[in-house]
């Protein structure tokens, strides 16, 4: 009789316990981010609130203990923390203490109030001259390796009516473009590689563009639909791109001053 693993039992002198696995310390964490190459993500983002924290302490934003109190309330609302018991048990997974939930909601209204005091006042004259930068397409892309296969694909949409979407899962090459029948989805102009934002910016939708070579192959593109760019709509976009663009000017300060 042939014993499978299901029915097999095994015998006091084979058994073998597992070790107990112990929550791990700070310490272990840190390893971990070093040998899964992470820490340099994680040094980062603590680097940029270190930056705002001390920008802030200079310029004089503060947040209010009203305002914390608004935003963490909040927070505990969309996280259904409604009680004192499922708050504590959510600290205790998350391994923090109130002072350090505390402090993350004061970054992050510190973050917000520093936007508007740097930049708040310039948003709309940077949206009135940069304004095609903020038009908004839904794209659908085809990447492929070389160019005859390009206009392959090219051909066989525009001449023989082919469906881009199925020509897409047969031999699209980005991950995203392949997994959704060639739909990308919904892109500021400025978020696009530049030969990609150049070549679309006039184009009408449904149609379908020549081949656009970049450093990640040739790409087959066709607008899905174009969004304007109202300012009432997209403020919050270019607030955040403003300040990232002075996070990123500001973190190159500082390593050139090292």
């Amino acid at each position: 009789m042939i014993e499978t693993l299901s029915t097999t039992e095994l015998k006091p002198e084979q058994e073998f316990a597992l070790p107990k696995i112990f929550p791990a310390t700070n310490e272990d964490i840190i390893a971990y981010l070093r040998c899964s190459y992470k820490l340099a993500e994680i040094a980062a983002l603590a680097e940029r609130d270190a930056l705002i924290l001390d920008v802030c302490d200079r310029l004089g934003v503060t947040v209010s203990d009203e305002d914390l109190q608004v935003a963490g309330d909040a927070f505990r609302l969309e996280h259904k923390l409604l009680g004192a018991s499922e708050t504590l048990i959510w600290f205790e997974k998350q391994r923090i203490t109130v002072e350090d939930w505390t402090q993350g909601i004061r970054i992050t209204l510190l973050t917000n109030k520093l936007k508007e005091h740097l930049f708040g006042d310039s948003v709309d004259a940077h949206y009135l001259s940069n304004r095609n930068d903020y038009k908004r397409v839904a794209l659908s892309q085809i990447l492929v390796d070389d160019l005859t296969n390009a206009l392959k694909v090219t051909y066989a949409i525009r001449e023989s009516n082919a469906s881009f979407c199925t020509l897409a899962l047969l031999h699209s090459k980005g991950k995203k473009s392949k997994e959704n029948g060639g739909f990308v989805g919904i892109r500021f102009l400025k978020e696009l590689m530049p030969e990609i934002a150049q070549a679309i910016a006039e184009a009408k939708e449904g149609e379908v563009i020549e081949p656009v070579q970049t450093k990640l192959g040739y790409h087959i593109l066709r607008i899905e639909k174009w969004f304007p760019a109202e300012l009432s709509e997209i403020r919050e976009q270019v607030l955040e791109s403003l300040f990232l663009a002075w996070l990123q000017a500001n973190s190159a300060s500082a390593l050139r001053a090292e």
